[in-house]
């Protein structure tokens, strides 16, 4: 636990390493297009819980495992962001089925440590682009969709992305107040 929180308030967070493509703005939504590195990422699942709820248990989770709950005892340092994976419904809302995720600090990524927690997996990602739009405040499930909504409008019929679940990701530990960032990313197909 204290490894979870020395890491959150006082070590440097390494970015998720992208190459801007393009930025865009309509209807006073501004997006950006970017090509994200692949590479190893620590995630774990789950099922049966309503977003809000969920993303945080998985951030927990997964902020104590580069915290130093792994087979090494390791402290690894932060990565933002961190990265929700929500599947809408039909209605717009969420399902009650998330996949939170973390790419592994650079300096871990050829070997990663084992989790302990057996809920967490370490996969293998490919490069992907997205289409990304930012906002601000504490985000929670319905922050997330009317930020999709503005996105999904803002790009029109033009772009072509995945329908089936886009990513939202918040890059700041909860205990900063303000001028925190999060955003929505559709992955372009």
């Amino acid at each position: 636990m204290l490894g979870m929180v020395k890491n959150s308030l006082l070590s440097t967070v390494e970015a998720w390493p992208y190459r801007l493509l393009s930025k865009g703005e309509k209807d006073q939504v501004s997006y950006e297009e970017r090509a994200c590195e692949g590479g190893r990422f620590a995630a774990v699942e789950l099922v049966g819980k309503p977003f809000d709820e969920a993303s945080k248990e998985g951030a927990v989770k997964l902020l104590k495992y580069v915290g130093g709950s792994n087979d090494k005892g390791l402290g690894m340092g932060m990565t933002a962001p961190v990265s929700i994976t929500a599947f809408p419904a039909e209605d717009g809302s969420f399902q009650q089925k998330v996949k939170v995720s973390l790419r592994i600090p650079s300096e871990f990524q050829a070997n990663p440590p084992c989790p302990t927690d057996e809920s967490i997996k370490i996969e293998e990602r490919e490069g992907m682009t997205i289409y990304s739009t930012q906002f601000g405040g504490y985000a929670k499930e319905a922050d997330y969709v009317s930020h999709a909504a503005k996105l999904k409008a803002a790009l029109g019929s033009d772009a072509t992305y995945r329908k089936d679940f886009y990513l939202c990701n918040g890059y700041d530990p909860p205990m900063k107040p303000y001028g925190r960032r999060n955003e929505v990313w559709f992955v372009k197909e």
